[in-house]
């Protein structure tokens, strides 16, 4: 296809050169007849090329992009996608209640993994899904209908996604554009001023007509008028140029974003959920979005013109940078307040579409289901979504009598990672995605997780005090009577021994009594007494390791009972660290 794009290139200026010298050579000649023949077949050639080749480059654009979209879906299902470049940094958030634990935004994260948004509003709405799960069962409901839908519209998928990647690397942060078309400049709005623009330009040309046509009147009136024409354009000039280059810094977005309105406005959903974000997308006259946002992208083409000196002494003539104001500011009064909310619209559908691309690449993985019951999480063979195809799956199953899972077992032997397959499980579960499992059933839950703590200098905050801090919000959070899901990860390593154990026994029998389940990984082996005084709410569970020809191998799953092995010093030996 490059070379069709070169071909049709080099036939262009084969076009315009042979046009110049056959209208050159025949005006030399004085043959006017070939001359004018010449200058009109070529130009229109010239013209012709120039426009297929501006087709054809687009839709080099737009097949490029649908292979790299399809490669990218190649490399995320043979588990090549921790290179992808959009990993979510910006959004990262010490202080959240469980995304740095359990890698939902940054390096290698579920962002990462999942996202197919090219917007700044849709990587936004991604975000925010992933990081504050919906507790609503009849949207999730909804959702799940929606992307279920989207899951099968593939096409449709990529389609939308390749529109959003024509400019990806030029977009910009919309702001500009929102507080411009929800400001309002009365000005040009005035009825009488409007009538003035527009009959000033039809009298100059008049005057024209009668000084150098008919020349019934003096020349000196024409330039007179135009004398008008260039003070009024003077007046207020940086102020029409801050708008008009505001919303020209804008031109290729407005552009994709139509195409994008386009592309989801003439798609008949079947969801409920989807049908709902149509109906957004209309003003109060119930047109849709892509006609107003059409109508802009014409104005703004239009503005584009100002940047041409050749179209200078037309914007004089036809005070060509009022009628543009007249025009935005009417195109704001009926639409303008509903820009956001299109946009919005549009990275919604970008979200949902990145969520969606889970069903299609994984049918057999579960739709989870949601249970009014208290504090319950019932799974069937559940693995990690992020270790693609190297997936170890283990039965995670709470509920009552039992409320907390005691994990226990060496180094390597895969607790940390159990935490993680859990919570973010819960994180797709409440996002409306599919999870990876063969049958998934959960309550409504808020997740916490105290797993990666560190020093915080700035804050003169110790990793052992930014822990408790973290405790405290969880502790906090079950004593205000809601349902809580806690993951903890090895709690109280950075003090002794002794005080580890007692204050990890007092904090699992309090969060025992209160409205919280969770999973608890330690390497305290005496915790397993828990089981026994607790009359069975605290539940032990193991993984283990096992020795061949002097090698240390892990199977990953999920055991009753406490740990009986250990690997430290097998380790440290391996790591070369022995006497």
């Amino acid at each position: 296809m490059e070379k069709t794009i070169n071909s049709i290139g080099n036939w262009r200026l084969t076009a315009a050169v042979a046009g110049i010298v056959v209208a050159t050579f025949a005006y030399r000649i004085e043959l006017y007849y070939l001359f004018w023949s010449a200058l009109i077949i070529f130009s229109a050639l010239f013209i012709y090329l120039v426009i297929v080749h501006h087709r054809v480059r687009k839709f080099y654009k737009y097949v490029a992009a649908i292979l790299k979209i399809n490669d990218n879906s190649i490399k995320r299902l043979k588990g090549e996608w921790v290179d992808f470049q959009d990993i979510g940094e910006e959004f990262r958030d010490e202080g959240h209640e469980f995304s740095q634990d359990l890698d939902i935004l940054g390096r290698g994260s579920l962002f990462q993994w999942i996202t197919t948004a090219n917007t700044n509003f849709g990587r936004k709405k991604l975000k925010e899904i992933l990081t504050k799960p919906c507790h609503n069962f009849h949207k999730l409901s909804e959702k799940q209908e929606a992307m279920n839908e989207l899951g099968n519209k593939r096409w449709w998928r990529q389609k939308y996604q390749a529109e959003a990647m024509q400019i990806v690397e030029e977009m910009r942060d919309e702001q500009k554009l929102l507080a411009y078309m929800n400001s309002d400049n009365r000005f040009y709005a005035r009825r009488d001023m409007i009538f003035i623009i527009r009959i000033l330009p039809m009298i100059t040309i008049l005057t024209f007509l009668l000084a150098f046509g008919i020349r019934v009147i003096p020349k000196i009136i024409p330039v007179l008028a135009v004398l008008v024409h260039i003070v009024l354009l003077l007046l207020g000039l940086k102020e029409r140029n801050k708008a008009l280059k505001t919303i020209f810094t804008y031109q290729r977005n407005i552009k994709v974003y139509g195409k994008m309105l386009g592309h989801f406005e003439k798609t008949n959903f079947t969801s409920k959920y989807l049908r709902n974000l149509k109906d957004e997308i209309k003003n109060q006259e119930r047109l849709l979005a892509f006609q107003q946002l059409k109508k802009l992208e014409k104005l703004v083409d239009s503005i584009s013109n100002r940047g041409n000196m050749l179209f200078l002494p037309i914007n004089i003539i036809l005070l060509w940078d009022y009628q543009c104001m007249i025009a935005l500011e009417r195109w704001k009064h009926h639409s303008g307040h509903l820009i956001e909310r299109w946009l919005k619209t549009l990275g919604e559908m970008e979200a949902l579409s990145s969520l969606a691309m889970i069903s299609f690449d994984y049918p057999h993985w579960a739709i989870p289901k949601f249970t009014s019951e208290a504090s319950v999480l019932r799974a069937r063979d559940l693995g990690h979504p992020l270790l693609t195809n190297k997936q170890v799956h283990n039965d995670l199953i709470i509920e009552e009598p039992k409320r907390i899972l005691l994990i226990t077992g060496s180094n390597m032997s895969g607790k940390s990672t159990l935490l993680r397959t859990a919570g973010i499980n819960l994180v797709l579960a409440y996002a409306g995605a599919p999870v990876c499992a063969q049958q998934f059933e959960c309550s409504f839950m808020r997740l916490f997780s105290c797993m990666r703590v560190s020093d915080n200098l700035e804050k003169s905050i110790s990793s052992f005090y930014a822990e408790l801090l973290r405790i405290k919000e969880i502790v906090k959070a079950a004593e205000e009577d809601r349902q809580v899901f806690f993951l903890l990860d090895e709690i109280f390593k950075g003090t002794n021994s002794h005080d580890r154990h007692l204050g990890a026994k007092m904090l699992i029998n309090k969060l025992c009594k209160q409205n919280a389940i969770g999973l608890v990984s330690t390497h305290d082996l005496e915790l397993g007494e828990l089981e026994k005084e607790s009359n069975g709410k605290v539940v032990n569970y193991h993984f283990q390791e096992y020795y061949k020809e002097d090698e240390i191998f892990f199977d990953y799953k999920l055991r009753r009972g406490v740990s009986t092995t250990r690997n430290a010093l097998y380790l440290m030996k391996m790591a070369g660290i022995e006497n």
